[in-house]
């Protein structure tokens, strides 16, 4: 068996524990494929001793193989060589298909007639029956130009519906909408990740709003924005901030990545205009740094929740095979000089938000305000996010609010604008005479904690002392769940009226509808539409 060559960067005394463990690997690798008792995959057996060796260090130094790099591709430019759909499953175990969920406003799969709901039980005319979603979209994924046969089951419609879509390089937007809010004077951005030339989109919805539309003052949503590419994160904090001050630097072991700082280098586009900034805890890296960049300099007021936490920077390495490795290979600091990094690169579920402020260091804004370092950007504001009811979730993850949305779309083939449409009690009671015979069970968290309660009851032997009052409550909980329909009529018809509009309005609109009432703007609205609490906030308090 051939082995490959293997080099590595000198670093002084290491050379020779480096040489001398990867000849450990070699030799261990080279005995295993000539010698284990059964046949090896030796591309999987590499792949778990890489995979392994990189989950120790991080969760962001990742190998990138040959067949994921349309993905890497996909986060760094926005772009691939498809249909324009998002997908899903639907259906119960072993009935299982992969349905259009919605098809990209103006692409392939929406200008072929695609509609949300479509399940899809052909391609090229192999059955795609139990087929899971990753599957699928390698299938209907292909250069552009090129064309993919599908067979979709429409409901309502009582056969089956064949059509050739021609692939196309399809952009996903970085704004997918921008608009006026309700007040009249605010103008708002959704802003997704931090892809090419992603300023661009923000710079120009910015524009359009103050000067086309009169938008007095703007908010910037970045939440659930996961990040990306860190010049377009410099890019769009220069938007707002001086040229030539410096956004963010890094900092790293290596020397040709040590100590470089990265400068707003062109002029602003507006420097005046009243900014918020929604975060929460989906908007990391590059979102973090716009945010933290906004905040340090006392530029702008952040709302919603405290950010993710990740202050690392990543590069990619191209090492042979059409396949790349992304390193960590620094730290960033924000214009303060705080790192927003976990303590613990580790801890994805970020309990470090948990830390006492003993454990956080104090920094400076530009204006004297105090900020923190370690996980992630505090809001200037902090707002208590809504409880979401069980049932809602269900409803939910079980698809019956999608599929309701499907049947809603087949009787009103128009509706209003996402501002003016309103789902009607009748549109209600409908709904929930479409829920009869179907499966929305949930488990409560009281009725969790009463189900422990019996079982720890039984051990230690007072179940018998307990059963009238535990079967008592179970009946209550019981009795007050069988409402949660009612109870939670509101949230649940919210959220239809979001699945709905987008039947219609596609993506743009499902964000018109759902930003409706949403918390997080409403608070960074009210605090725009005080001038006096907005410098509050932003001035040091004497």
């Amino acid at each position: 068996m051939a082995l490959l060559s293997l080099s590595f960067r000198r670093s002084g005394n290491n050379d020779f524990e480096v040489a001398k463990n990867l000849d450990i690997f070699a030799s261990i690798f080279r005995e295993l494929n000539a010698y284990y008792v059964d046949d090896l995959k030796t591309e999987k057996l590499v792949q778990t001793g890489i995979n392994a060796m990189l989950n120790s260090l991080d969760p962001y130094t990742t190998y990138i193989d040959e067949e994921e790099m349309d993905g890497y591709r996909l986060q760094t430019t926005g772009k691939y060589g498809g249909i324009g759909a998002l997908i899903r499953t639907s259906g119960e175990k072993d009935e299982r298909y992969v349905i259009i969920a919605e098809p990209y406003e103006d692409s392939p799969a929406q200008r072929s007639g695609l509609l949300a709901g479509d399940k899809i039980v052909s391609i090229e005319g192999k059955p795609m029956k139990n087929k899971n979603t990753d599957d699928v979209s390698k299938m209907l994924k292909g250069t552009p130009g090129t064309e993919v046969r599908i067979t979709i089951e429409r409901p309502g419609e009582a056969e089956p519906i064949e059509k050739t879509i021609r692939r196309e390089e399809i952009k996903l937007k970085s704004v997918p909408y921008y608009g006026m809010l309700p007040d009249g004077k605010t103008g708002y951005i959704r802003f997704t990740n931090f892809t090419e030339n992603c300023s661009q989109a923000v710079e120009a919805a910015l524009i359009d709003l103050r000067d086309k539309q009169k938008a007095k003052s703007i908010v910037l949503d970045l939440r659930d924005n996961p990040g990306g590419l860190l010049n377009e994160a410099v890019a769009v904090a220069n938007i707002f901030v001086n040229q030539g001050q410096e956004i963010v630097s890094t900092r790293g072991r290596a020397s040709d990545i040590e100590s470089k700082s990265y400068k707003a280098n062109d002029t602003p586009t507006d420097l005046q205009i009243p900014l918020a900034v929604l975060v929460d805890n989906g908007s990391a890296s590059a979102s973090e740094i716009v945010a933290g960049t906004i905040q340090d300099l006392d530029r702008g007021v952040v709302v919603g929740e405290r950010s993710y936490g990740k202050g690392l920077v990543q590069t990619t390495k191209n090492i042979g095979f059409n396949s790349k490795l992304k390193i960590t290979t620094a730290k960033y600091y924000l214009p303060s000089g705080r790192c927003i990094q976990a303590i613990d690169y580790a801890d994805l579920k970020n309990d470090h938000k948990k830390l006492p402020d003993s454990l956080h260091t104090a920094f400076k804004t530009k204006g004297g305000r105090t900020v923190y370092d370690t996980g992630g950007i505090k809001p200037d504001s902090e707002v208590e996010k809504p409880y979401l009811g069980n049932i809602t979730v269900a409803l939910a993850t079980k698809n019956h609010l999608f599929d309701y949305a499907t049947q809603y779309r087949i009787k009103h083939p128009t509706i209003p604008t996402p501002d003016k449409f309103e789902l009607t009690e009748a549109d209600y009671a409908d709904f929930l005479q479409f829920l009869k015979g179907k499966n929305y069970d949930y488990t409560t968290e009281s009725e969790a904690l009463l189900k422990q309660l019996e079982e720890n009851a039984d051990k230690e032997q007072y179940a018998e002392a307990l059963k009238t009052e535990i079967a008592d409550l179970e009946a209550k909980m019981k009795s007050d769940k069988s409402n949660d329909l009612t109870k939670f009529k509101a949230e649940i018809k919210h959220m239809l009226e979001i699945e709905t509009v987008s039947r219609y309005y596609w993506q743009r609109g499902q964000i018109q509808e759902s930003i409706e009432g949403d918390p997080d703007v409403s608070k960074a609205v009210e605090i725009l539409n005080q001038a006096a609490n907005y410098q509050n906030i932003l001035n040091v308090k004497k």
